[in-house]
């Protein structure tokens, strides 16, 4: 049976660092950027653990400004 990976895309520069989607993630792969900010002054999230990602979807679907974009995948293994 092929498993689903996931793979997140944050637009940076609409983030607002609320951290949502890093309370959402129930596989601890989303983070706020702790030395970075973008070019509104605030911490951006990123995939901090990309090999965790399962695609479920949840930062995207709390995200208040729709920063984020989930694609899934299958891989075969």
């Amino acid at each position: 049976m092929a498993k689903i990976k996931g793979a997140v895309v944050v637009n940076e520069q609409r983030c607002k660092g609320c951290n949502l989607c890093v309370v959402s993630c129930p596989t601890s792969t989303l983070s706020l950027q702790p030395h970075e900010v973008n070019s509104k002054g605030y911490h951006y999230a990123y995939m901090e653990n990309p090999d965790n990602c399962i695609g479920c979807s949840n930062c995207g679907l709390v995200c208040p400004d729709g920063c984020i974009t989930v694609y899934r995948m299958k891989v075969e293994g």
